[in-house]
Parts: C-alpha cells; structure tokens; sequence
C-alpha cells in the first residue's frame, strides 16, 4: 500500500480511451451509479464543480427521479472491479429503459456487458490497487465521459503540485490526534464528499469506526449529542474531531465553524482543524484525500491492522453469493 500512496500522483498522468464513444450521448442530467470506493469520484467532481449536480446513486435499479423527471439521464455505471452487484442490476435497468449509458471498469461483468451492447465505456488500468487507492484514474474516467475538458486539464497540473512527502509527514503526524479515540469528520456540504472519503479510509485503511457529517446541518442535531452531563459523559469521551475548513464555504458556514470548535472545546472535546489549502481546487481537494490516506495508514501501523485488504466485506460478498 505504502508504494500506492507514493505513486498515486501519477494517476493523473493517466489518458482515458473511451470505447464505443460514437454511442455516448452526454447529458446534463447525470447518475452516477457505484458502491463502496467506485462512487467516490462522482462526490469528488461534484464538489469540484457543484453545478454540475452529479445524482450519486447506491443502490440497485436507478433511483426513482429517473423516471419522474423529463428528459434523458445519462447513466454512468461506475465498479473498479466490474462485478459489483448493485451496480450490475443498475447498468441492467438502465439499458432495459433505453437510457444513455456509459461504463466505467477494469474489466469483469460490467465491461464485457458495455462491450457486447456496444455501451461507451472506459477500461481503467487494471493495476492490482484497491478502489479507494484509484481514485485519480476513476476522476478521469468520469470526466472523459462528462467532456469535462477543464476538469482534465486542472487534474493534469497535479502530478507537479502534489507533495507526497510533505503529504505522508502531515497525515502520520495527524494520526497521532486519533489514537485511542473515534474520528469524526465535519465539512460543508459543498466538501461533503471529502469528509466522507476520509471515514472511508479510517474504516477501510485504519480498520475503525469513523463517522462524518455536514454543516450546518450538524447545527441543527448532533452536536446536541455531545452536550455532556454527568451520567452521560463517558459516551463522548473517546471521539476526536477533524474540522475540514475551506475559504471557499458560505461565510456563515466558516463562521459556524469558528463557534462550533468553541463549544466542543468548552466542553473538553479534542479538536483538530484541516483547512483545504492548494492552487486549484483539484489540487485542494487530492491534497486533503492523499493526507487522509497517510493518517489512516499510520493508524493501521499503530494499531496491527492490515491497512490494504478488507476481509469482512470479501466475506460478506461471500454470504450474500449463498
């Protein structure tokens, strides 16, 4: 895993080919279909580019905007693996309406289907990795498919602008934040795909409970749970926050913020802020995923864990095949 990390700026070096692109019929409605760490680009493009409201879809079928609103969506099956099965049955009901559609893989079902119906689709590198460590590849993928030129070109300027050393020093020394206690990650709801790629490293890298949400929505209710009185303070004793800042949120986001960090403090909660920092948002955005990557790995190391492999979902697939 380490030398996965090290390399990951290379990902973006990267040139999708699009298979069957005479097919592809772009659309300004998109759903985006994945599980697990096959739907983490789409989160990522959204919070690069809101407006283009990408419909993260994690389930099986298609969701049921599909066919309420009019007009064609384009549906992008998303499975590093190409045998994920919720993504199978999506890619199914989509072709089953007619619907634009794309595939994005390594290989497997998925790809084979594209390529008998003569789907646009694109075959990621098959480089052994796991899906959350591809991230860059499938970024691109997605972009290819969207015609997302500008987004092409900001994510090329990475391989130059990514620091994996200085990178890999901050995430082991954030680790040290978390040992003993239970992240929990806050962003905007512009990054909120960021926090949540950060619980995912913590659950699948660190192998631990990781929880994450938005704000201000956390405003409104969880933080009320953290309001500790006697009988109720040893529940809350072991978390640890990781506040994801950015001077691009609402101003009355980054003020929420600022009084929040406040009022955890007042009550003895640990606190560390990460303020998304880079020359463009790719840049802020990666940088801040390639540090969750490290941190996680050092929890892994602190812990024993095995940081590359996830066991219990192999063994679920297993279960759900009986």
């Amino acid at each position: 895993m380490e030398d996965a990390l090290k390399k990951f700026p290379e990902q973006f070096a990267y040139e999708p080919q699009i298979e069957n692109e005479e097919n592809l019929r772009r659309s300004s409605r998109v759903i985006a279909a994945g599980m697990g760490g096959s739907h983490l680009a789409a989160g990522i493009i959204n919070a690069w580019k809101p407006s283009l409201g990408i419909r993260v879809h994690r389930d099986y079928g298609l969701p049921p905007i599909f066919d309420q609103e009019k007009g064609d969506h384009l549906v992008v099956a998303v499975s590093y693996s190409g045998n994920t099965e919720e993504t199978l049955d999506a890619f199914e009901a989509a072709a089953a309406k007619g619907a634009p559609l794309a595939a994005i893989a390594t290989g497997g079902k998925l790809l084979a289907a594209a390529r008998e119906l003569r789907v646009p689709a694109i075959a990621l590198p098959a480089t052994g990795i796991q899906p959350r460590h591809a991230l860059g590849f499938m970024t691109k993928a997605l972009l290819a498919i969207l015609g997302e030129d500008a987004g092409q070109k900001e994510l090329a300027t990475l391989p130059k602008l990514l620091r994996p050393d200085e990178l890999e020093a901050a995430g082991k020394s954030l680790a040290e934040q978390f040992l003993g206690r239970v992240p929990v990650i806050y962003a905007s709801n512009r990054n909120e795909a960021v926090a949540e790629n950060w619980k995912i490293k913590f659950n699948e890298t660190g192998k631990i409970p990781a929880f994450m949400n938005i704000l201000p929505e956390a405003n409104h209710n969880e933080m009320t749970g953290f309001d500790a009185i006697p009988s109720t303070e040893a529940l809350s004793k072991n978390f640890s926050f990781l506040f994801i800042t950015d001077e691009e949120d609402h101003p009355r986001v980054q003020k929420r913020f600022g009084i929040l960090k406040e009022m955890y403090e007042a009550r003895k909660l640990p606190i560390t802020v990460l303020e998304l920092a880079g020359r463009n948002r790719f840049h802020k955005i990666f940088s801040s995923l390639l540090t969750a990557d490290w941190t996680a790995y050092a929890l892994a190391q602190h812990y024993g864990a095995e940081p590359e492999a996830v066991p219990m979902v192999e063994e679920f697939k297993k279960r759900m095949l009986g």
